[in-house]
């Protein structure tokens, strides 16, 4: 999903029909299909370097068997009418419109032929994660088959990451994250939630099948966004919302969507007759039970008092970015463990909370204190270096010393370390305000962006917080500032 507001959507009302239409010969032939749908194939390539993967090809943890892989020329093919067949039957099992054209073909042999090893492992991780869908599709009673919306979206990958920046199994936008109450700060992302954001997704594509009354447009609209389909729509004269009338005139990327869609369905359906084996988890997911965590607690501890790895923790609790599983003094966060080890967790979640805080260098009194999202205190322990500890946190070792007034990189045992991750709020270097030359044009002040320069340090020598600095430049894309561009800094008088 690419979009990002719903803001200034033009509605359309219109009813579902009763038949499905006949769409295997509509006009015109993208014989491109694949390769202009990028982003189907670059979440493939991006599963295939998942933390859970790595630990599979390393300690055989996650994953018990590795991808069996089989000369070209036996690889099965079918006619087809064959395939047609296969669809056909299908299609009279789902309120989806699935039918068989060169388009489809084209997914089809991406996924049964060029690229039989990433669906490998897509079928091993849709044996946990597609229950887990099910449960939450049912509960908003939408298609379950919506599942394969996922495989097509993010290759059941949870830490998904577009060049876009949409996030996730279901590829949200942060703003569109945030309108379906999906948290994200510095240490948690719910839009890496499986459970969630699935949720989240629900709720989007039934809204969206409401509008169009078709589920195929509504696929459509979940990519590209409404305001596109309908434009496809005026410029189609279709109004009864087919979508392959529409088919010409939707975005490049959107043209794909569907038949990746409609082929995911039909190869993890038939995937035993093609020979692709499921790299399958140890761990289903009716063997992992959910726990509510009351404190702080890093994967550290986790690992050390309930024999678990941390790599473990992480692949069942993505949303989480920094292997700790944060507090609040308003909630319970939620952590999702191997069922047996939910009752040892319980008896040890004292002691586990207890370890963090004084890990963090902040005294246990028995009050649960809210963590700060923006700042860490890290006591050090035997055995740790500069670097790595700059490393977990993802900043630099020199900023690290620069926060804590260090001279060298030596660091002692016991010692109390402040580090700001990165992405919070206080993220920034501890340093005098730099002097800044600005313009008068009007009644604004405009500031020239130099090169190396930070919303930050600009919004310091200013005298103002960056969310200020970012109030007066609302059309300012912040990720995209090059030195030359002009910035509203204040207001003259």
């Amino acid at each position: 999903m690419k979009w990002i507001s719903l803001t200034g959507i033009l509605f359309f009302s219109l009813s579902a029909l009763a038949t499905k239409p006949d769409s295997s010969q509509s006009e015109p032939i993208d014989t491109n299909v694949v390769e202009e749908t990028s982003s189907v194939v670059a979440a493939m390539d991006s599963m295939m370097h998942a933390p859970f993967f790595e630990l599979a090809e390393s300690a055989k943890l996650t994953f018990d068997t590795g991808y069996v892989e089989i000369p070209k020329n036996e690889i099965p093919t079918y006619s087809d009418s064959i395939v047609k067949n296969r669809l056909d039957s299908l299609n009279l099992r789902t309120p989806f419109n699935v039918v068989h054209n060169d388009r489809v073909e084209a997914f089809i042999n991406l996924y049964a032929v060029k690229r039989r090893e990433q669906v490998s492992r897509m079928l091993g991780l849709s044996e946990y994660y597609f229950p887990m869908f099910e449960e939450v599709l049912d509960q908003h009673d939408v298609p379950l088959e919506l599942k394969y919306l996922a495989v097509v979206e993010s290759a059941l990958n949870p830490r998904a990451r577009s060049h876009a920046g949409a996030v996730g199994m279901w590829q949200f936008m942060y703003s569109t994250g945030k309108m379906y109450d999906l948290e994200q700060n510095s240490y948690m992302d719910e839009r890496m939630d499986p459970v969630k954001s699935t949720h989240a997704a629900a709720q989007y594509l039934k809204y969206l099948y409401r509008m169009y009354g078709k589920w195929d447009l509504a696929l459509a609209a979940y990519n590209c966004g409404p305001g596109n389909v309908n434009r496809a729509m005026r410029r189609s004269g279709s109004r009864e919302g087919n979508y392959w009338d529409l088919y010409p005139f939707l975005p490049r990327e959107t043209r794909g969507y569907v038949p990746a869609f409609i082929a995911a369905y039909y190869v993890f359906e038939h995937a035993d007759e093609y020979k692709i084996n499921r790299v399958a988890p140890l761990k289903t997911f009716f063997e992992t039970d959910t726990v509510h965590v009351k404190g702080p607690i890093f994967y550290s501890e986790l690992s050390s008092k309930l024999d678990l790895t941390e790599r473990e923790l992480s692949f069942l609790n993505p949303a989480y970015k920094r292997d700790l599983v944060p507090a609040y003094s308003d909630k319970t966060n939620i952590l999702r463990l191997p069922r047996e080890k939910v009752f040892e967790f319980y008896e040890q979640q004292d002691t586990l909370v207890a370890s963090t805080y004084e890990t963090m260098g902040e005294e246990n009194d028995g009050n649960l204190k809210e963590f700060e999202e923006d700042r860490v205190y890290y006591r050090v322990r035997s055995g740790d270096v500069l670097g790595r500890i700059a490393q977990r946190y993802g900043v630099r070792s020199s900023e690290i010393m620069r926060w804590n007034n260090l001279r060298s990189s030596r660091i002692n045992i016991g010692q109390r370390l402040v580090i700001y991750p990165k992405g919070g709020n206080h993220y920034a270097q501890k340093s005098e305000p730099k002097k800044i030359e600005v313009e008068k044009d009007g009644d604004k002040v405009y500031y020239q962006i130099q090169s190396g320069d930070t919303l930050w340090d600009i919004a310091k020598a200013r005298g103002i917080s960056v969310s200020q600095l970012k109030e007066l430049n609302k059309n300012v894309n912040y990720s995209r500032l090059k030195p030359g561009m002009k910035i509203v800094v204040g207001t003259n008088g």
